[in-house]
């Protein structure tokens, strides 16, 4: 017979919620002590609500739960440090980083990095002139944090990346020397700025996010990334 448990003011991010009849919601919450977990919370869309405000993305909360593993209640949740709220511009970006904790964390598994990577990004992306490198910062992070951190210095062969080569990264081998025409192609100076986390410019960038979604895509294991879809769409009809 499983045990239930209760668990007091734990810090905490909404990530998703489902709606669940007329005025309550399944919550997908990430917290730093117990991982990724579905919590009901029972009317807290009903007109009186008071927890409702509260429950809201990209707000640092402390909740609190009982019940067992796989079906707990969420019994109490406040707002932990300042009121935070995204630009509106910015939203789509932290609805990515959502989107990416859900598909490649586990239920249940605590990861203490990925909380705090998670929040100081979105931290970041409140205030940072520099959306993209704060993307890319993040997902070289959450690689990692997941047990897939990339090889940066060397070749496949083991020798050193050149700052003026160019390479093709291929997630499960690494890097490999090419010319400049080939497709995919990066810059050895950007492995390097992607391996420090510092982007020069927009080249980098660049290189940056296309080593990253490719390593990330292996970890999908062919799932897609709506908010991906989405955003390309937005950048799209911006651009026409």
């Amino acid at each position: 017979m499983r045990e239930s448990r209760r668990v007091w003011l734990t810090p905490a991010y909404v990530l998703h919620h489902h709606a669940y009849r007329d005025t309550s919601r399944i919550l997908e919450v990430f917290t730093a002590e117990h991982g990724r977990l579905s919590l009901f919370a029972r009317g807290v869309a009903g007109p009186k609500s008071k927890l409702g405000p509260v429950l809201r993305p990209f707000q640092r909360l402390l909740v609190s739960w009982s019940g067992v593993t796989d079906a707990c209640r969420l019994v109490g949740a406040e707002i932990d440090g300042p009121p935070a709220a995204l630009p509106p511009g910015r939203l789509m970006s932290g609805f990515y980083l959502n989107e990416l904790l859900l598909k490649l964390t586990e239920r249940g598994d605590p990861n203490p990095a990925i909380f705090d990577g998670y929040a100081g990004t979105i931290s970041a992306l409140g205030d940072s002139p520099d959306e993209e490198a704060c993307l890319r910062r993040f997902e070289k992070g959450l690689l990692e944090a997941l047990g897939y951190g990339l090889s940066l210095t060397h070749t496949d062969e083991g020798r050193p990346i050149e700052p003026e080569m160019h390479y093709l990264f291929q997630p499960q081998r690494g890097a490999r020397a090419c010319v400049a025409e080939a497709p995919d192609a990066v810059y050895g100076r950007s492995l390097a700025e992607l391996d420090a986390g510092a982007f020069s410019g927009p080249q980098s960038l660049r290189d940056a996010k296309r080593v990253l979604r490719a390593a990330i895509d292996v970890c999908l294991e062919g799932r897609p990334l709506n908010s991906r879809h989405i955003m390309a769409g937005m950048y799209r009809r911006r651009r026409a």
